[in-house]
């Protein structure tokens, strides 16, 4: 497991700190022996990204997220969009996005990060990405968690500023 935080300047201290106090939790947990090994084998060749989801769908729910709130774009006509799991923490909240096959090839970790900018209940994104990528047995692997990790750090440069005021890529 590894794990990178990006996040803006003059954050919400208050805010940050129970964001960061959950995200330690999680990856405290994930650091874990028995949770690496759950990770390994959710992440074979052909795996969906909800067999990753339930990796951590205890824990998370331990910490009190919710799975696929609905309700958090309301504001957006015609979205059905919802994340893997949320966390309301004061005015703000965090949203959880897993990802696996689909990450770089499909800009999902792009469309996570648009999620969270679009969202009136959430400043935080933990997203959790491969850090190897095999699509089949045969096929080379890649590490999707570096691309990740990128493709994300100019938005935390001052003049790109989103409304996600931190991310915390976690790779699997």
């Amino acid at each position: 497991m590894e794990l990178k935080v990006y996040k803006q300047k003059d954050l919400d201290e208050n805010v940050f700190n129970k964001v960061e106090e959950v995200g330690k939790q999680i990856y405290d947990y994930c650091t874990q022996e028995s949770t690496s090994n759950a990770f390994k084998e959710a992440n074979k060749p052909g795996a969906s990204s909800s067999l990753v989801q339930n990796v951590i769908l205890n824990k998370a729910k331990e910490l009190g997220f919710q799975s696929e709130k609905k309700g958090l774009f309301g504001d957006i006509p015609t979205s059905n969009l919802r994340p893997d799991y949320f966390l309301k923490i004061g005015r703000s909240g965090v949203i959880v996005e897993v990802e696996r096959g689909k990450t770089i090839m499909n800009n999902m970790d792009i469309l996570d990060m648009w999620k969270c900018h679009l969202c009136s209940h959430a400043n935080h994104l933990f997203l959790f990405v491969p850090l190897e990528l095999k699509h089949n047995t045969s096929a080379r692997g890649y590490n999707p968690y570096n691309a990740v990790c990128n493709r994300m750090q100019p938005f935390f440069n001052l003049s790109n500023y989103t409304n996600v005021h931190s991310l915390w890529i976690f790779g699997y």
